[in-house]
């Protein structure tokens, strides 16, 4: 296993009216990030928050090109972000324990917390296709082409952890300076990671490993 200490690129935040950052996800456009009450989507340009949708919204967050799912306690919701509608749910696998969220190739991946795992989900059903286990607290969940990270916050330490997703196995891990925690995490397809920042009420940008910054190297 590779570890190398973060290479943070942006800070935003804190916002108005937000106490904690949940689930964070992308749309290609803008971040998504859940904040208890309300999903917020942000500019990660101007870095302002350009909408709000009213839905419970306390822990992960994932996009699949047409809807938000997002975890609330027990139930996965879907939503049509156009509305903020709700049109369907399913249970979460792991009651109210479940952190991360993420889409890819028609399935969900969801995060166990304090149980230490992932699960792939089917969206329709809900049903259990397949659980790997984690060595620490799984919080956010993403891919990035054809790498699932996922991240950790336990003892006041966080990591973005790059794992083999049929065994579990660490294979890379980005650590974050002590003190700061990773509450919920997304890739952009590109160079960077989306990360959410607890009850910081922040959200960061973090360099992906082996990508260059822009006009610089890797």
């Amino acid at each position: 296993m590779t570890r190398a200490p973060a290479d943070i690129l942006q800070e935003y935040g804190p916002f108005a009216g937000v106490d904690a950052v949940h689930g964070v996800t992308f749309d290609g456009r803008h971040v998504w990030f859940a904040s208890g009450d309300r999903l917020n989507a942000l500019d990660p340009l101007s870095g302002r928050i350009v909408r709000a949708l009213e839905v419970a919204a306390n822990a992960g967050t994932a996009f699949d090109g047409r809807h938000l799912f997002q975890l609330a306690r027990d139930r996965i919701q879907r939503i049509d972000p156009a509305t903020g509608q709700v049109v369907a749910t399913i249970p979460a696998p792991d009651g109210d324990d479940c952190s991360g969220l993420a889409w890819a190739e028609g399935t969900l991946w969801v995060g166990g917390y304090r149980n230490r795992k992932i699960h792939q989900l089917d969206p329709e059903t809900g049903a259990v296709l397949r659980t790997i286990e984690s060595s620490r607290f799984v919080t956010g969940v993403t891919w990035a082409e054809g790498e699932l990270w996922h991240g950790t916050w336990e003892d006041d330490e966080s990591e973005l952890r790059r794992v083999d997703h049929r065994t579990g196995e660490v294979l890379e891990s980005v650590v974050l300076p002590r003190g700061l925690v990773v509450s919920g995490l997304e890739s952009d397809g590109g160079e960077r990671f989306f990360c959410g920042g607890g009850t910081s009420g922040r959200l960061r940008a973090i360099r992906r490993p082996g990508k260059a910054r822009a006009g610089g190297s890797t």
